[in-house]
């Protein structure tokens, strides 16, 4: 499946579970996930959404290790299964 067409369809499940999903890109930073995911309780988090089987480049693993180095949760997605479960999986954790 298409990386556009996973991402659209996780999103619009984030949003009917009132889950903030911006798209996210930094002018002076190359690399960085694709959303920013913010949560009812104010928790945020990142995804980087792939095409199926694809994997992140070796500039979105070193951006996800320095986020994560922050203590901050970066997913990467490439099934909608998968994405959904990340969305209920960091709702329950608020």
């Amino acid at each position: 499946m298409l990386e556009k067409q996973i991402e659209h369809t996780v999103c619009e499940y984030a949003r009917s579970r009132d889950v903030l999903a911006y798209k996210f890109t930094s002018p002076n930073r190359m690399a960085v996930p694709d959303r920013l995911f913010i949560l009812p309780s104010g928790k945020m988090f990142f995804c980087e959404f792939k095409r199926t089987g694809a994997k992140p480049t070796e500039p979105q693993e070193r951006e996800h290790h320095r986020l994560r180095q922050h203590n901050v949760n970066v997913f990467v997605i490439d099934t909608i299964p998968e994405g959904k479960l990340m969305i209920d999986t960091m709702l329950a954790t608020c």
